[in-house]
């Protein structure tokens, strides 16, 4: 074979050659490009549903947000009344109802250490509805949370009073001021000083009465509140019982032992054994009273610091187990 058609052969084998490679390389572009496409797609659908889902959730907390704010708003219009200490009935709620709080801290309604002198309990043959903080005759008294002013007033034994709608229902009271440094319908922020401490009404030696209320019902603010230098709520979520409302159920002169309800089931079985007052009628004796009541004379006399011999007047208060 001569050299010329030799080399003819191999320039052709290697056009040849050469054309299956770009043809190869051109199939293995195309092939490619639409692998390429195929995933583009794919990233931009999961682009357009993770958008749609982006909306929905910030849709949805808007919602939520709008329904916070509608309720906090009901909380803060409902009975609202200027003129009236009580702005609903005695007893317009049942308990158990519940309670949330936006933060776990709340603002010490005094600058100095919180020394309680009265605690939320039966005391002298009475309710005792709040808790008495020592302090000196002009120190300031502070919102212990945001909230709008209700009621300044003069109010019988509680002298000068400020009262405080809070954004989730609760009322705080603080009673027996010097002066009163806020006015009525005035929007406060937690820590605000509301007024001065001092012994106006009915007060012994100058202090602080406080008072915590939920719909007019009023409530131990020690299952609220820590009263320790911590300043701590005690849950942001919680139910109160109805141990928790009646202050026959505990004593003014004892620290209270308190256990949070965090669900409406504790709260309901711990309201099942409670403690109501009986006024004392004419012909009563402590055998009937007990006799009608399912109780012994024992219990009552335990109950309520007497003998068997206590002579019964018409009118005194007996507390017995409901």
């Amino acid at each position: 074979m001569s050299l010329k058609k030799f080399l003819n052969i191999v320039l052709l084998t290697t056009l040849i050659s050469i054309g299956f490679k770009a043809e190869a390389q051109q199939l293995i572009y195309s092939t490619k490009f639409k692998n390429y496409n195929a995933e583009q797609k794919k990233f931009n659908k999961a682009l357009e549903e993770a958008r749609l889902e982006l909306e929905r959730i910030e849709a949805e907390k808007k919602a939520r947000e709008a329904a916070i704010k509608a309720k906090k708003m009901a909380f803060l219009n409902e009975n609202w009344s200027n003129k009236k200490f009580f702005a609903y009935d005695r007893k317009t709620i049942k308990e158990p109802f519940h309670l949330e709080f936006d933060t776990l801290n709340y603002t010490s309604p005094i600058d100095k250490d919180k020394v309680i002198t009265s605690r939320f309990g039966w005391r002298k043959g009475r309710a005792h509805n709040g808790i008495d903080i020592d302090l000196i005759k002009g120190d300031s008294i502070r919102a212990i949370l945001p909230g709008k002013v209700r009621y300044v007033k003069w109010h019988g034994g509680h002298g000068r009073t400020v009262v405080v709608r809070h954004e989730n229902g609760l009322e705080t009271v603080y009673a027996h001021m010097t002066k009163q440094l806020v006015k009525e319908n005035q929007i406060v922020k937690q820590g605000d000083v509301l007024g001065t401490g001092g012994v106006t009404g009915n007060a012994r030696g100058s202090h602080l009465h406080l008072e915590v209320r939920y719909k007019g019902q009023p409530i131990n603010p020690e299952y609220l509140f820590d009263f320790s230098d911590k300043n701590e709520i005690r849950a942001k979520d919680l139910w109160v019982s109805r141990k928790y409302t009646n202050a026959v159920n505990f004593s003014s002169r004892r620290k209270p032992k308190i256990a949070v309800h965090s669900t409406k089931e504790e709260a309901e079985k711990s309201s099942k054994v409670q403690k109501k007052i009986y006024r004392i009628r004419s012909g009563d004796t402590l055998s009937k009273i007990a006799y009608r009541n399912n109780m012994s004379i024992t219990q009552i006399c335990k109950l309520n610091k007497i003998s068997r011999n206590k002579t019964l007047r018409i009118g005194q208060k007996l507390i017995l187990i409901e």
